[in-house]
């Protein structure tokens, strides 16, 4: 199929549309929303092991006590927003191998977009014929066509 999936995220939320030719409507064939972006940090992180948990720590015994500040490489609600990226990434992938588009369009919230850059397959990359670094999750498809060709007029 010679179509263009347009993908238009955040952090909480993708939709994924295709559309056939420029002159076509927009179809919406995915939904995508990561409801764990949504929580509260201590309803992600139930459990906190720390350096005296185990039953071999330091805790009492006259050594050096371990570091008690210690400060995760991601926060949790990173870690839930890279797994989201992750996802959307692989029905990228597949969508792509099983020949359902040609052309791919990002339209993503700044932050969202560098993340889900980052985790395209490299086979994605040529195929990417648009990014905007532009949140319209909340826009109808109708909205988001003419923001598209708003944006085509301007280039």
């Amino acid at each position: 199929m010679d179509a263009t999936w347009i993908v238009s995220a955040n952090a909480s939320r993708a939709m994924i549309f295709s559309q056939a030719s420029s002159s076509e409507p927009l179809e919406e064939i995915n939904d995508m929303v990561n409801t764990a972006v949504r929580l509260r940090t201590s309803e992600l992180e139930r459990d906190k092991v720390g350096p005296t948990a185990a039953t071999k720590s330091m805790h009492n015994v006259g050594g050096a006590t371990p570091n008690k500040s210690y400060e995760p490489h991601q926060t949790a609600e990173e870690h839930q927003t890279e797994l989201f990226a992750r996802n959307i990434a692989s029905f990228l992938l597949q969508g792509y191998q099983e020949g359902r588009y040609k052309r791919l369009a990002l339209i993503a919230s700044p932050q969202f977009l560098g993340e889900l850059r980052k985790l395209l397959d490299p086979k994605l990359a040529s195929v990417v014929s648009l990014e905007l670094n532009k949140d319209y999750t909340h826009f109808s498809a109708a909205q988001l066509r003419e923001q598209i060709e708003a944006h085509q007029a301007k280039g």
